[in-house]
């Protein structure tokens, strides 16, 4: 049992490093399997680095203004994740905006610079996520429910898309590939406290946009690149992050 326990809490700690800049306990064991396991816990860790960087908003909105203590917690935000997501973001809309071959795509995505169509894409994600937070009246509600869904969904595309690149090939450090029944559901079961979070309507419209969403996206991604890539995942976490913000705000949070 005490083996079974522990055995987790090296799986949350790898989601954890993988997902994030906080260093991990020196005595949890990496490895290609762990990583795939590691993945149930990747909304888990969405609700933590939401509460991180909602933790941050309540203190700067002490001593600074709302405007202030957004842009302070969003600052945060990209350093508590070395911009992971949204390097991810800026590569995929380089890929697909300027590639015309699916050869090409990926060959453009693997490229570390950054062109016009990343460069637009991650301004308007920045600037988006600024406006809609400015105009919650929850922010730290909305911050870690839209951290932790973003995550579940982008996640969730590992499940049921081919990798789109080979393991050699792939710029960004290892992805997990090959989950299991059980992490699935862990992971979508780390996702449910939003059910007492917020009201019915809302989360029903919510599950709606998660599931229209996702189905977009595997749609959009097969079409142009026959799978995904890590880039993929963060461009994923990205929108659905925003089109999160959106939806709550609709709905007066």
């Amino acid at each position: 049992m005490l083996k079974a326990i522990q055995d987790e809490f090296n799986l949350f700690f790898l989601a954890l490093g993988y997902f994030s800049r906080i260093p991990m306990p020196k005595w949890v064991v990496y490895s290609t399997e762990n990583l795939n396991h590691a993945s149930r816990y990747f909304t888990l860790v969405g609700w933590l680095l939401g509460l991180c960087v909602g933790g941050i908003y309540f203190l700067s909105h002490q001593f600074f203004s709302t405007n202030i203590s957004i842009w302070l917690c969003m600052l945060f935000s990209l350093l508590l994740t070395g911009a992971f997501h949204e390097d991810g973001l800026a590569d995929t809309a380089d890929g697909l905006g300027g590639g015309f071959t699916r050869e090409r795509k990926l060959e453009i995505m693997k490229d570390s610079r950054i062109g016009t169509y990343g460069t637009c894409a991650l301004l308007m994600a920045l600037v988006g996520k600024f406006i809609l937070l400015q105009e919650t009246t929850q922010i730290i509600l909305c911050l870690c429910i839209a951290y932790a869904l973003s995550r579940m969904l982008a996640s969730s595309l590992l499940f049921t898309m081919p990798s789109a690149s080979s393991p050699e090939n792939e710029k960004v450090k290892p992805l997990a590939k090959t989950q299991s029944r059980l992490d699935m559901l862990v992971l979508i079961a780390c996702g449910l406290p939003v059910i007492f979070l917020i009201s019915i309507k809302t989360f029903l419209l919510l599950l709606l946009l998660l599931v229209v969403l996702r189905y977009l996206l595997q749609i959009y991604f097969n079409r142009h690149l026959g799978g995904v890539t890590g880039d993929c995942l963060g461009a994923s976490q990205q929108v659905t992050e925003l089109c999160i913000y959106l939806l709550l705000v609709s709905q007066g949070y």
